[in-house]
């Protein structure tokens, strides 16, 4: 797969998002509470990997993406509320 697939898929979770949930501007802390729940979900998919729990590839890497996806949301949220902030 591609990078380009790979970003489109980020891209199609952060539209998901959206729809679900519409635009949020949380504070870093709440961003970070939303993020590092994604993060266990992939913790708990490499243990069950690691440890011989029922696994599927396909859960790790679509929870992947939604790790990618909310640092993406995160990051429009930063820019949204701090609009002369310069892009790096």
């Amino acid at each position: 797969m591609s990078k380009i697939s790979i970003c489109t898929d980020i891209l199609n979770e952060r539209a998901r998002q959206d729809e679900k949930w519409g635009e949020q501007d949380h504070e870093n802390l709440a961003w970070l509470a939303v993020l590092a729940e994604e993060v266990g979900e992939v913790s708990t998919e490499t243990l069950h990997d690691r440890f011989g729990y029922p696994f599927k590839i396909s859960d790790l890497r679509a929870d992947l993406v939604q790790v990618a996806a909310v640092a993406v949301a995160w990051i429009e949220s930063i820019d949204r509320t701090n609009p002369s902030l310069p892009n790096t």
